[in-house]
């Protein structure tokens, strides 16, 4: 009875093999983490320093706020706007860690060193798993292969970027928005999730020409809060 109550805040399903949740852990954290040469890159030709794109990976280990942060600096943002978009864009991963935390129940001594892993990929493999053990191997193999090929592969690309001069004549600082937009658009699959995206494209595009580099970003996320507000108003509207 206690370990059915203990597993009630997981999708309980067929036994997964502790082999085959390694190898697809594996296969997210080597997929993304490649596409820290492209941050590495688009870093350097913002202007930051090997050592500052180097820290950020290490510190702040969450690809779009560091695409968000570099991109803003790049485009001539001041660093309080280009830091308040890459905040708001890591919030997501605050409350991505209400939920690991009662799936994967670490002790306090761990949470603190978890909690540098709590991201989009480690959560949705660590979510996809059957029990309270696969999903903490998920995390921790997806955090790690991750985390060391994300800091490797922008070292990398930050060399690189250095040895080649000026990334924008190469087109490499469109790089990272395409990885971005890569990653994102796989999960878009309801209605109101591309309605949130589409009309924050707008908003963010729209304001481009007329608003400071990094406010735009800031703009786009109300795009969430009018659409749900949108659906609500017909959804009152059609039950009366």
């Amino acid at each position: 009875m206690q370990e059915q109550n203990a597993l009630t805040d997981l999708h309980v399903g067929p036994e997964k093999p502790d082999a085959a949740v390694v190898r697809d852990a594996l296969g997210v954290g080597v997929a993304v983490g490649l596409s820290g040469f492209a941050f590495g890159v688009t870093s350097a030709g913002s202007g930051l320093t090997l050592l500052q794109t180097c820290v950020l990976s290490l510190l702040v280990f969450t690809g779009a706020s560091q695409f968000a942060l570099v991109g803003a600096i790049a485009a001539g943002g001041s660093p309080f706007t280009a830091a308040a978009g890459a905040f708001f864009l890591g919030v997501r991963n605050a409350f991505y860690g209400l939920r690991l935390s009662q799936v994967l129940r670490l002790t306090r001594a761990v949470r603190p060193f978890a909690a540098q892993w709590v991201i989009d990929e480690t959560t949705v493999v660590a979510l996809a798993q059957p029990t309270r053990r696969t999903a903490r191997i998920g995390f921790v193999v997806t955090g790690l292969s991750l985390y060391v090929l994300w800091n490797l592969t922008t070292l990398l690309g930050a060399l690189g970027a250095e040895a080649i001069g000026d990334t924008a004549a190469w087109g490499l600082d469109a790089a990272g928005p395409a990885v971005f937009l890569a990653l994102l658009a796989p999960m878009l699959k309801t209605g109101t999730e591309r309605a949130v995206a589409g009309l924050a494209v707008v908003l963010g595009l729209g304001l481009l020409p007329v608003l400071p580099a990094g406010v735009p970003v800031l703009v786009a996320a109300l795009a969430a809060p009018v659409v749900l507000w949108a659906q609500g108003r017909r959804a009152g509207g059609e039950a009366w």
